[in-house]
């Protein structure tokens, strides 16, 4: 059973590559582990299919394969799993003893005669399995071995110790928890786990590709791993169900195959069994606090439940009392085991003893309810509210759809179901789904507040589903109008509103639609919220608006320290965008990452902290984290909210620009530009206008960058509600000084100066004094630069101050300083380097080399990141993308887009190329 990969046939199996690979090489001549080998695992786990893998890799490789499947209706005829296997093979006979011959003829029904010795049978068994394998090698394989009939068991499990040293060997799978003859016989377990979450996606995709991304995400958390229980599942949902314009059940129903596998283990219980482990299913939080009061606290809910925990249904931890259910589709079962009647009533019991918990006690209620309720109708709906603060807005919108079925009136079922609708479209990012409970809410009849949520979450599915943001504009606006003409800054549909408006109108990039959101804030009673209000004098025109709001910053800073709710924490962030506070929020923003990465937070929110931290990270100088923090960001976008790729497009100009990366920085900002002119999107064009004057200032192309800058802003002035024209200033002053157009550099600054922007923060302050220098007279520029490296925490914002650095050094030349302009270039040029900022680090060493500091080509090891270093020695060395990845648990893609990187900071275009400049720095292989 040697040989090159005889595993390979099995890499098409999803998820089982890696243990078809094991089994196979323990089968491998010379192994001193012995010659049998025994699978277990749960039922539906792949055993059979893992068998199958085998076989066929062996049999590819020149081993002779023998099977037997054990059989529950076959389990008391003897020797039936015995005639199975050796039926194939008992021509061969012929060479063995009479005796042999006569016992396996006798045995195997071919002959009639009393019944042989068991040990003549077994060595009779062993001799013909050795002649059979005289020619090649041979594998027994036994399928459900405790079903196999138990004079067969014997038989084989006499053989299956006996062969070591042999040409055969023994390969049985069972069911974990059920006994058979061989386990005490010495055979070696494997054990055959669940897949991993990725192959339980990849297996559920090809199987259903149409299957939307929420609904698949729940198959597989209910699943577990376990591929019968993945495809069983999605096989009885409905066709609204698997496209999410319909919603799950609680606990997805049971197939067939697995009510037969699960639902008859709950149904062996006691009547008082069946009914704690209802409760313990409903109730879903495994506490047992709970589960004792909800079921009397007698002696017979003690014994039922360690009935549950004997009959392996649950674990039961007496420390954390908690009890857990071995397997999710175990909860299932007991809840298909029960009738509608049993089920309201333990719902009603669960409710009785959770007075204390809201938000699980209107749930219990709701699923105790058959008809309309009001009363219960409102307390889902404040579970819902309670839910959005916290962070849950997937447990917000069930909550608020339940309690729309729950709502007698028609216009309370609309407007929660308007509600739900908007969280669906702006927090979850699942826009089918959302359109569908829209569609629904304008069917009931969505007035009042309802209209304005109805219009928020129109405005969030237009958006994502490539239609112009003036229509989503003009919704927006009318929704919010028509709730007028006294506007209530306490009414959260509103507040949510206008947010949505806000950003609308800042991705619109068109000043006219900015009139009626800074009037209706303006208009709010009481005050608006302090994270509103923030927002309403920082995000349309900063510019001039945002000295003014400094003031009340302080409140709100406060406020995102201390808030619970990811929703205000994100736009308050965004309120702060513009007064570079973000970094003090960036611990905040991480958790939020974290819960959206483990799949507990709201994906919107994760998409925001994403967007904020990867700006921040470009400015402080983590360059190789804002590009995984990008590429994450860009895949999020791929779940349900396409329209949001642009900013981290923009990013990844960013990191092109300052890398040197002039051909793909151009490409991307390209498409950019593309989008956003066909989507009405000027937000997205100024980002792309901005990042592509880094791209263009980096490859020495200044025409093309003093275009694209005054693309964003004309020289002279801070372009009305555009925002981001404060980003691109000193970029556009630079691109006017060295396209010698002083004047508009002058202009620009002074319009800067006039504006006060340096007052908005430190950096800002260094920017503006940085951007005098550039275009002061010597004796001026001097002083301007040391203000500007004077700035309080400069360091902070590596890339902008390097470069300010390296404009200081080289004007202290120009003046004939060469001995005072070598320390800031050699900072910079030092500060580069580490960055990985190519054409300005050559910069700075041409005008070390000016200065009189002799320098070399910057090392790979400065200019490259660890991991890109390794994959170049590797590629230098002759491996394949494919090689290289399997050697650093990467994808070959990967790979590629590492490689991608590396020739433009070694100054190559080819793989050929890469041996000699890695040996011309002296980091060859």
């Amino acid at each position: 059973m040697s040989g090159s990969g005889p595993w390979s046939r099995g890499s098409q199996i999803v998820g089982r590559i890696q243990d078809v690979r094991r089994v196979c090489e323990f089968f491998e001549a010379g192994s001193d582990r012995g010659r049998g080998l025994h699978v277990v695992g749960d039922a539906g786990v792949g055993k059979t299919t893992l068998l199958d893998a085998v076989a066929d890799a062996v049999a590819e490789a020149g081993t002779r394969v023998l099977r037997a499947d054990g059989v529950e209706f076959e389990a008391d005829i003897p020797f039936a799993g015995l005639h199975q296997i050796l039926t194939l093979v008992l021509d061969e006979a012929g060479q063995l003893p009479s005796a042999y011959r006569e016992a396996l003829l006798v045995a195997l029904g071919f002959a009639t005669g009393p019944a042989p010795d068991r040990l003549l049978l077994v060595n009779a068994t062993l001799a013909l399995l050795r002649q059979a394998a005289a020619g090649a090698p041979l594998l027994l394989i036994v399928d459900d071995l405790p079903w196999l009939d138990r004079a067969s068991a014997v038989v084989l499990g006499f053989v299956s110790r006996r062969l070591h040293g042999s040409r055969v060997a023994f390969l049985a799978a069972s069911r974990t928890g059920l006994e058979s003859v061989f386990d005490h016989g010495g055979l070696e377990k494997y054990e055959l786990g669940p897949l991993d979450d990725d192959s339980a996606h990849l297996l559920l995709s090809a199987r259903d590709p149409g299957m939307a991304a929420r609904v698949r995400a729940r198959v597989v958390a209910e699943s577990r791993g376990n591929p019968l229980a993945l495809l069983e599942l999605s096989a009885e949902l409905t066709g609204p169900q698997r496209a999410a314009k319909e919603e799950l059940p609680e606990l997805l129903p049971l197939g067939e195959r697995l009510r037969d596998l699960f639902v008859g283990r709950v149904a062996a219980l006691s009547e008082a069994g069946r009914r704690v482990l209802l409760l313990a299913a409903l109730d879903g939080t495994g506490d047992l606090g709970v589960l004792l009061s909800a079921a009397g606290q007698d002696a017979a809910a003690l014994s039922a439940l360690a009935s549950a925990e004997h009959a392996r249904l649950v674990r039961i931890d007496t420390a954390t009392r908690r009890l857990a259910f071995r397997h999710p589709l175990i909860r299932s079962a007991a809840v298909e085991a029960a009738t509608l009647p049993e089920r309201h009533a333990a719902h009603q019991a669960l409710a009785s003893a959770l007075p204390d918990r809201p938000e699980r006690l209107a749930w219990h209620l709701a699923e105790a309810t058959i008809a309309p309720d009001e009363q219960v109708a409102r307390l889902l709906q404040d579970a819902g509210h309670a839910a959005v603060r916290r962070g849950d807005a997937v447990g917000a919108v069930r909550y608020l759809i339940r309690a729309a079925d729950l709502s007698p009136d028609a216009g309370d079922r609309g407007r929660r179901l308007a509600e739900a609708a908007y969280l669906g479209a702006e927090a979850t990012g699942d826009v089918a789904y959302a359109s569908e409970l829209l569609r629904r809410s304008q069917s009931a009849g969505s007035g009042g507040n309802g209209a304005l949520h109805a219009a928020a979450a129109a405005a969030y599915i237009l958006i994502n589903t490539e239609a112009d943001l003036t229509t989503a504009n003009r919704l927006l606006v009318s929704a919010i109008e028509a709730a007028g003409p006294v506007y209530d800054a306490d009414d959260p549909a509103l507040v949510d509103a206008l947010h949505t408006l806000q950003l609308v109108c800042w991705w619109s990039g068109r000043a006219e639609l900015w009139a009626p959101f800074t009037d209706i804030v303006g208009r709010l009673t009481p005050a608006p919220p302090p994270v509103l209000a923030l927002a309403a004098r920082t995000f349309p025109d900063p510019a001039r608006t945002g000295v003014s709001a400094l003031a009340d910053l302080d409140e709100v800073r406060e406020l995102l320290r201390r808030t619970p709710d990811p929703t205000v924490l994100v736009r308050g962030a965004t309120a702060t965008v513009y007064l570079d506070r973000v970094g003090e929020l960036k611990d905040r923003l991480w958790a939020l990452v974290g819960s959206g990465r483990e799949g507990v937070g709201p994906v919107r929110r994760h998409l925001g902290a994403l967007m904020h931290l990867c700006m921040e990270d470009f400015l402080t100088g983590e360059w190789e984290e804002a590009q995984q923090l990008a590429a994450e960001g860009a895949a999020l976008c791929e779940t349900g909210y396409p329209f949001f790729a642009w900013y981290f497009q923009y990013n990844q100009v960013l990191l092109h620009g300052a890398r040197g990366e002039a051909e793909a920085g151009d490409a991307l900002a390209d498409r950019m530009l593309g989008w956003a002119t066909r989507r009405g999107v000027g937000g997205a064009a100024a980002f792309a206008h901005q990042a592509r004057t880094l791209v263009c200032l980096g490859s020495g192309d200044y025409a093309a960058a003093y275009r694209h800058a005054t693309a964003l802003t004309p020289a002279g002035a801070l372009a009305p509600y555009t925002a981001h024209a404060l980003w691109g200033a000193y970029d556009l002053v630079e691109a006017a000084v060295r396209t010698g157009r002083d004047a508009e550099a002058a202009a620009h600054v002074q319009a800067l100066r006039e504006l006060g922007i340096a007052r908005l923060s430190d950096r800002y302050a260094m920017l503006v004094a940085g951007a005098a220098g550039l275009c002061a007279p010597d004796d001026e520029a001097i002083a301007h630069f040391r203000q500007a490296l004077a700035a309080p925490g400069v360091d902070r914002w590596a890339f902008e101050a390097a470069r300010i650095r390296l404009a200081f050094g080289r004007r202290l030349r120009r003046t004939g300083a060469k001995g005072e302009a070598r320390e800031p270039l050699a900072a910079a040029a030092d500060a580069f380097g580490r960055l990985g900022a190519v054409p300005w680090a050559e910069q700075a060493r041409k005008e070390l080399r000016a200065a009189g500091q002799p320098t070399r080509p910057e090392a790979a090891r400065s200019l490259l990141t660890p991991q890109e270093l390794e994959i170049a020695q590797l590629a230098a060395s002759g491996l394949t993308n494919k090689q290289i990845g399997e050697r650093l648990y990467l994808s070959h893609r990967t790979v590629g887009a590492h490689l991608y990187q590396v020739y433009p900071k070694l100054g190559i275009t080819t793989r050929a190329a890469l041996r000699d400049a890695l040996t011309a720095l002296d980091v060859g292989e």
